[in-house]
């Protein structure tokens, strides 16, 4: 039976040794700079996209330029101290949080369908706190990962199984569903699609049966026919589907805002138009440009070469985050990385591609870029997880 340091992320009996390699020094030296770099530069160029598009809006910023752009960085600030947080706990203390945090995930994904609710452009998805709106489906992703990944490793890395059995995966389908449920409801589609290729994305990296797989994506295309059939989406997410099937439908309504945005992204050019001097941008033409059509801003600014290196930021963080899961000495991290990687990868290539009319609009901010707290905070735990991750690691390796 692998020992108890293994299991729990330790890299074997000597405490006293783990300890002095955890020493913040130590710790320092063992971060993945790239993927803190990365992330790190993504924030950065986000708040200066969400001051571009935001500063000559007074009915947003109530007649302060700034607005946006302090809390931007002050959202990154937060989110920066939380991943800390959570390379504090590592692995071994996350996973004993793991039930508690579902709990907290589930009645908060609750109280969004109640009168605590807040409906913003037809969705309820937000709680109010305090002035501030916290989004639910945000955090649960991260739960979801770390649910998943504590019921298919947990026998796995004790070395009782080689792969995980059917009961467990039956469990984590159960753990996931339930959180995906609530967030279908509010209702929140781009979300929904979200947490379904995490769990697609857990499911193979954890070596469960190709047969769930399989099971998983037929089920997925038979409930996306019988929603369809059924008549079970708002009219407003119909139409974002038919403006995505022909974007000549419409496109002075539920079309404008792609169509504006593929508009700013064509008049960037090779090298843009110069930052803070998009004529979509500042025309305002683009709605939501600090959040949903974030992109658009990069697009028209920086052009290809800026917008190109954007993407290349993004791309340094998935490399990154795969190196971790491929290197960690159990499958629990293994697990939880490449968790991350399926959320952050779907959730880029969403948002751009609805920035370029490739995918339909649903919502889904860029990781790291757009304007909003909860998808800041969210972000940086799941950074700060990586970290943990990788600190299990034996210094040699």
């Amino acid at each position: 039976m692998r020992s108890e340091g293994v299991l729990l992320g330790e890299w074997g009996p000597n405490r006293k040794g783990w300890r002095a390699r955890l020493a913040p020094g130590s710790v320092l030296r063992r971060l993945d700079w790239p993927l803190l770099g990365a992330a790190l530069a993504l924030s950065l160029l986000g708040a200066v996209l969400v001051y571009s598009a935001t500063k000559g809006r007074a009915q947003l910023t109530g007649g302060d330029p700034y607005a946006f752009l302090v809390r931007h960085v002050l959202n990154t600030a937060i989110g920066i101290a939380l991943a800390a947080g959570a390379v504090w706990l590592g692995p071994r203390r996350l996973r004993g949080l793991v039930p508690g945090l579902y709990g907290v995930t589930l009645l908060l994904l609750v109280l969004v369908l109640t009168p605590a609710g807040s409906t913003i452009n037809g969705s309820r998805r937000w709680i109010m706190v305090g002035g501030m709106s916290i989004q639910p489906a945000e955090f649960a992703k991260v739960t979801i990962v770390l649910a998943m990944a504590l019921l298919l490793a947990t026998k796995v890395d004790a070395r009782d199984r080689q792969r995980p059995d059917n009961h467990s995966v039956l469990g984590t389908l159960a753990v996931a569903g339930v959180p995906a449920l609530l967030i279908l409801l509010t209702p929140d589609l781009g979300q929904f699609m979200g947490v379904g290729v995490i769990v697609l994305g857990v499911l193979l990296a954890s070596g469960a049966s190709a047969r769930w797989v399989t099971a998983l994506l037929g089920a997925g295309v038979l409930g996306a026919v019988a929603v369809w059939q059924l008549h079970l989406l708002d009219q407003y997410q119909v139409n974002r589907f038919a403006a995505f099937a022909d974007p000549a439908l419409d496109p002075s309504g539920v079309g404008y805002n792609t169509s504006q945005a593929r508009i700013a992204i064509g008049a960037g050019g090779l090298l843009g138009q110069g930052l803070f001097h998009g004529a979509q941008t500042n025309g305002q033409f683009v709605p939501e440009q600090q959040t949903d059509f974030v992109f658009s801003v990069a697009g028209e600014e920086l052009g290809f070469v800026g917008a190109g290196s954007l993407i290349v930021l993004f791309g340094v963080v998935l490399w990154r985050a795969l190196r971790i899961a491929r290197a960690c000495p159990n499958l629990y991290g293994t697990v939880v990385a490449a968790g991350v990687v399926a959320w952050l990868a779907f959730q880029t290539f969403e948002n751009i591609g609805m920035n370029l009319g490739i995918m339909p609009v649903t919502g889904l901010p860029l990781p790291f870029v757009s304007y909003g707290g909860s998808s800041m905070f969210a972000d940086w735990v799941a950074v700060g997880i990586l970290q943990g991750i990788r600190l299990q690691r034996p210094p040699s390796v």
